[in-house]
């Protein structure tokens, strides 16, 4: 079998494409021409140079291939321009569900998130039947993703066969930029987090969310929505497993929400006027207002999503930062 993997550089879509190699698939990655192949190189995927956002690089990609796993997003908390993150999330989107009609394909695997589901009011969890409006959500990436899936739902309609899969928070290794989590992560260990809010979140191992994806080609029903996700967990307890695995000292103060967004407008617009991104996202700290639990039963139970534990997945990942440099001297504990 050849598929097409868009994003697949990205944390989740390295994840993705090496699974896929390893359950023997073919695998064309299509990829920016100024974007670092190596590791999809080193297991033996090929790449075509070419963007969601160019509809013939797309049909030159998609050639021969039975299924597309669509991975590629912009996934930033701050973007200083935000119609490019709009061109990738929704255009590159309906670029791609119009080659795999066009195409025919066999099965479309469209990577959206939890993000565009409702939050739970007091901590309750949400589900694939939680459905928001668009006041409901924070930040041009939810927005971006949540007209994605209306596009998605669209091509539905047209009898292109999607499955949508809803990754919660990943850790793990191979988070190259990192992502917002992984950053969490990093100042953590590099004592940049002195104080934290009182907000929740569903963390997942990166590669239980790559083994989703698989699991959803083959058991997935056609415009059926699966959170693949693991574990709920307060932020203070996060951080508490955080310190548990290095042996360094949580962050002890909770700040109030309204002090921290006053801070988090000053520093957006001292950004505005620099071009540089702020170290308090506004976004971040609107999304942070609620606690963003989910229920992953119905992945669990129809796709059969492993839940390997959570914590193995932060020893990974910072394992892994340790050794790529974005850790200056932190040691696990025990070493």
């Amino acid at each position: 079998m050849k598929v097409l993997v868009t994003g697949a550089t990205g944390f989740i879509g390295s994840h993705v494409a090496k699974l896929l190699r390893e359950k023997g698939v073919e695998v064309i990655a299509l990829t920016r021409e100024d974007t670092n192949t190596s590791v999809l190189k080193s297991i033996d995927v090929e790449t075509i140079n070419g963007d969601v956002r160019d509809f013939d690089s797309i049909e030159r990609a998609l050639k021969g291939c039975s299924q597309i796993y669509h991975l590629a997003a912009d996934y930033r908390l701050w973007v200083p321009n935000p119609e490019v993150m709009y061109d990738i999330n929704v255009q590159g989107t309906k670029n791609i569900m119009l080659a795999a009609l066009k195409f025919g394909v066999e099965k479309v695997i469209y990577t959206s998130t939890v993000g565009v589901f409702a939050i739970g009011p007091n901590g309750e969890t949400s589900n694939e039947e939680s459905s928001a409006q668009m006041d409901d959500m924070t930040g041009h990436y939810k927005r971006s993703k949540f007209i994605a899936e209306r596009e998605v739902s669209k091509f539905l309609d047209k009898g292109v066969p999607v499955v949508i899969v809803n990754p919660s928070t990943p850790i793990g290794t191979m988070d190259r930029k990192p992502t917002p989590t992984g950053e969490m992560i990093v100042d953590f260990l590099e004592d940049r987090i002195p104080a934290y809010l009182k907000t929740g979140l569903n963390f997942v191992d990166v590669e239980d969310v790559a083994m989703g994806h698989w699991l959803a080609s083959l058991y997935g029903k056609t415009g059926e929505r699966y959170i693949l996700g693991n574990k709920n967990m307060s932020l203070k307890d996060f951080f508490q497993l955080l310190a548990n695995i290095t042996g360094k000292r949580p962050p002890a103060v909770r700040l109030p929400y309204l002090s921290v967004l006053a801070a988090a407008y000053i520093n957006e617009a001292f950004s505005r006027v620099t071009n540089r991104r702020p170290r308090i996202p506004l976004t971040g700290v609107r999304m942070a207002r609620g606690y963003m639990y989910f229920d992953c039963s119905k992945a669990i139970r129809d796709l059969h999503l492993p839940q390997s534990p959570v914590e193995k997945a932060v020893e990974k990942a910072i394992a892994w930062f340790q050794d790529n440099g974005y850790i200056a001297s932190t040691k696990l504990r025990g070493e």
